[in-house]
């Protein structure tokens, strides 16, 4: 991950920048501008991921000689950029952290050529993994008694959006990952059963489940709706005696909340109520909340595709804004594309309060916590918080949302409300920039 990793006006602007000496602090507000339609939160991810590029932010020799090379830039440019490196500040929202619309995940202040080079990698990173944990966090919502575990590595955009989703939903609550490189660089459990291949290479269903129940005791999960499911069931029902680990069995098709109950039933008449079932097959919230309603035994999902595109919400209308560039506050005016101006924060209170949208230098409220916490100070990062740590922020943030926000179907957004201050400011400015940018008045006749 390099400075390269832009886009090219970012590279050209801030080489501009650079040309004419402008290197004055300015701040850029990373937000999504409005929530998808069936979603009522957000939930913060990325933070990591951006605080690990900011701290490679820089241009290597071979990079320099392509900008210089296919892009043009001249060796003054080059010289520059070669020199940059990110010193700035960031304040973030934790990660696991619930958002509403309008509420920075992240505010970016440094030298403006410095903040302007990250603008595509801090919107990828947040826009993507937050996207991912709200996706994951609508299952656990969903499905509240069961273990959910990330399936979605085979499925994903790119093995580094398989590496990120299983991070994303491990901060929403699952409790382990099938693809193993991102359950060891994140310390997260692995966790696996068997293919149909498996089962279909050997001679008998049988002697596929007695294969891998001796060779892996301790992980004896057996997929057992190769050809017939509820056979599947009582050929492992067979094998309990030898198998010298916990047994469990594995639906991936059909009718997941009937056949559950089947087997259930099954593996209590042979006296294995220990025994546990895992379901999986195409699941999102919307169908774990109907095996949920209907009573099924099920201890364990996994969750593949759909969480792992966020398949009915894959984008955020997210952006990454000035709103102050050398102590002066700036905003744009495009229509519908309208920003607050300032550096800012945002404090929560009690569970059905709005969020308050203030000013940054304004005085903390009374009996309302800050949301954006300092993240790096001069290019270096605050020690900073791991996936637990966010997942425990996601638990209590879940918990504290109001009932409307969270309904998976039509939900209602949280609020959030302005601050007088920051009102008058974005009023004034809308107003004097309107005069001094606007169409000139229509000769009279």
């Amino acid at each position: 991950m390099t400075a390269l990793c832009a886009d090219l006006y970012e590279i050209r602007m801030a080489a501009s920048y650079l040309r004419r000496g402008m290197n004055a602090p300015a701040t850029f507000s990373l937000f999504a501008r409005k929530l998808p339609r069936a979603r009522g939160f957000l939930v913060a991810a990325g933070l990591a991921d951006c605080l690990s590029f900011l701290e490679r932010l820089r241009f290597d020799a071979d990079e320099l000689a392509y900008l210089g090379d296919v892009v043009g830039l001249p060796d003054g440019d080059l010289a520059a950029l070669g020199e940059l490196r990110f010193e700035g500040e960031v304040l973030a929202v934790p990660e696991g952290r619930v958002v509403f619309a309008g509420e920075p995940f992240i505010e970016v202040t440094a030298p403006i050529a410095q903040a302007q080079l990250a603008e595509t990698a801090l919107l990828n990173f947040v826009t993507f993994e937050s996207s991912v944990a709200t996706k994951a966090a609508r299952c656990r919502l969903a499905a509240p008694g069961a273990e959910l575990v990330d399936f979605a590595a085979r499925r994903t955009h790119g093995l580094e959006a398989a590496r990120a989703v299983a991070r994303a939903s491990a901060i929403a609550g699952f409790t382990g990952t099938s693809y193993v490189a991102a359950a060891r660089e994140f310390g997260l459990r692995p966790v696996g059963t068997m293919a149909h291949s498996y089962v279909e290479a050997f001679p008998c269903e049988r002697d596929a489940f007695l294969a891998f129940a001796r060779d892996f005791p301790e992980a004896a999960v057996l997929l057992v709706d190769t050809y017939d499911t509820l056979h599947g069931v009582r050929t492992a029902i067979e094998l309990a005696s030898e198998v010298r680990g916990p047994l469990g069995v594995r639906l991936d098709s059909g009718d997941l909340a009937g056949l559950s109950k089947q087997t259930r039933e099954l593996l209590d008449e042979a006296g294995l109520t220990g025994a546990r079932i895992m379901a999986s097959g195409g699941l999102d919230e919307h169908r774990l909340a109907e095996i949920t309603a209907a009573g099924a035994p099920i201890d364990a999902f996994g969750i593949g595709t759909r969480m792992g595109v966020s398949a009915d919400a894959p984008s955020l209308d997210s952006a990454y804004k000035l709103v102050e560039y050398e102590g002066r506050p700036v905003m744009k005016l495009s229509p519908e594309k309208l920003t607050a101006p300032g550096a800012k924060q945002v404090y929560r209170g009690g569970t059905g309060e709005a969020d308050l949208l203030a000013l940054r230098e304004e005085p903390p409220p009374d009996g309302r916590e800050a949301l954006l916490r300092p993240a790096m100070t001069g290019g270096v990062r605050v020690a900073g918080d791991g996936v637990a740590s966010a997942r425990a922020w996601c638990e209590h943030d879940l918990g504290w949302l109001p009932e409307r926000a969270r309904l998976l179907v039509d939900p209602s957004p949280g609020e959030v409300a302005w601050t007088p201050e920051l009102r008058r400011l974005t009023d004034g400015l809308q107003r004097s920039l309107a005069v001094k940018h606007g169409p000139e008045p229509a000769e009279q006749p």
